[in-house]
């Protein structure tokens, strides 16, 4: 290994972040909710299903991501995801203008989550062979653009849009799709591995032994994903993002109900600018507990960091059942966007703590159908609840979460940051 001028590998990073900025737009999905729902008169559940499908497919997406990239480039996968997640978009216009809700569960759910999965596996696991020296700083600052991405979309390119078109839905995702297309297939273009035997200036990789070594390059990936500790790792990510993602689609109007409670005579347009602002303001919360909670974890651990995400936030899901004051709400909300945001930044660096650089695309891509899972549990259990239970939902919605997460807890009581190669 040689030691290598480290700089073009902040183009990287920084990219790879724009690239998730552009995927993450689709956490202000609640932003369009209701307006959809107003729109075409499908229900809850009915509008929450394209968001649900769009999440499953993300983690589909993110899977084959992982198998294939060593075979295609990232830069193939990369920007491939970023053309189909605008495209995703761009059918949504056009099965919204023919009021047809099968093809805008494929176009935006299918099509475009694929494309989400795709673009987000690829700069997550290639700026991590950028950066062996800060494994949790760098994957937490490139998936904290994917956190902050409902901010971008929901306090400038939606509101703007849809203002320039005078609320018409099919041409604002129309517009939309175009935007984020021009965005993201620079940033995809750009994205490359680093060159053989890369080793950052002024870093001296960790010593590691003949046997050790023998072990890791034993590994394979169906040893790993069929390990106890993969199958733990899955578990409690899987909970924590159920529980965080209930508040990402239905944030928006649930802010706007305690409003309404408050205020009845307040109009529309102000509950929907209400629960943009509070769509922005958490969606900054998401970007910086990915930024936050990776870069703490490479002091504290990956375990610990884990444990105080899912321990603190059982707290405050239980707070929220007694809850009624709309800023005591949005502050809560907040943080369980840091917590949510911190799984996804401390989650990469835990797999390549476990299960070792090599293997790391293909288990990375793998734990994240754990996001695909909790993308239909989640809202899916938010909607049905919010459908068929009206008065009593959110502490429905809350006690459920508070469950998940105090589960996740004692499952991570059970984990350690020691490699599964180690047998000491």
């Amino acid at each position: 290994m040689s030691q290598q001028n480290p700089g073009n590998r902040w183009l990287i990073a920084i990219m790879g972040t724009t690239l998730q900025l552009v995927l993450g737009t689709v956490y202000a999905w609640s932003f369009f909710q209701k307006p959809i729902m107003a729109a075409y008169g499908w229900n809850n559940v009915q509008v929450m299903w394209i968001f649900s499908i769009a999440i499953c497919f993300l983690g589909i997406g993110a899977t084959i991501g992982g198998l294939n990239l060593a075979k295609f480039g990232p830069r193939k996968l990369a920007t491939t995801g970023a053309v189909m997640w605008g495209l995703g978009w761009l059918i949504g216009s056009f099965a919204m203008s023919i009021q047809n809700l099968p093809l805008f569960y494929l176009g935006y759910g299918v099509i475009g989550g694929l494309g989400l999965g795709l673009g987000y596996v690829t700069p997550v696991a290639t700026a991590a062979k950028w950066f062996p020296d800060r494994k949790g700083f760098i994957t937490g600052m490139v998936v904290m653009g994917f956190g902050l991405g409902a901010l971008l979309m929901s306090k400038l390119v939606a509101p703007l849009i849809m203002d320039a078109v005078a609320n018409d839905l099919p041409a604002a995702f129309l517009y939309i799709g175009i935007v984020l297309l021009a965005m993201g297939i620079p940033a995809g273009l750009i994205m490359k591995n680093p060159p053989a035997g890369f080793v950052p200036a002024g870093w001296t990789p960790p010593a590691t032994t003949a046997a050790a070594q023998g072990h890791q390059d034993d590994l394979t990936v169906k040893t790993c994903i069929t390990s106890s500790k993969f199958i733990r790792m899955w578990i409690i990510f899987f909970l924590n993002i159920s529980a965080g993602i209930m508040f990402i689609g239905l944030q928006s109007p649930m802010l706007q109900d305690l409003l309404k409670i408050g205020d009845p005579l307040m109009d529309t347009a102000a509950l929907a600018a209400a629960g943009a602002t509070l769509i922005g303001i958490s969606s900054l919360f998401n970007g910086i507990g990915r930024f936050f909670w990776g870069g703490l974890s490479d002091k504290i651990g990956r375990v610990q960091a884990f444990r105080l995400i899912l321990g603190t936030q059982m707290v405050v899901f239980l707070l929220l059942t007694v809850v009624s004051n709309p800023w005591i709400f949005g502050a809560i909300v907040c943080y369980v966007l840091l917590c949510y945001g911190g799984g996804f930044g401390t989650m990469p660096s835990f797999v390549l703590d476990v299960f070792h650089a090599r293997l790391m695309p293909i288990v990375y891509g793998i734990i994240l159908t754990a996001w695909s899972t909790a993308g239909i549990v989640g809202p899916q259990i938010a909607a049905y609840l919010k459908d068929n239970f009206a008065g009593q939902a959110a502490t429905y919605t809350f006690i459920a979460g508070a469950i998940m997460l105090g589960l996740g807890l004692l499952i991570a009581f059970t984990l350690n940051n020691k490699s599964i190669t180690d047998k000491s």
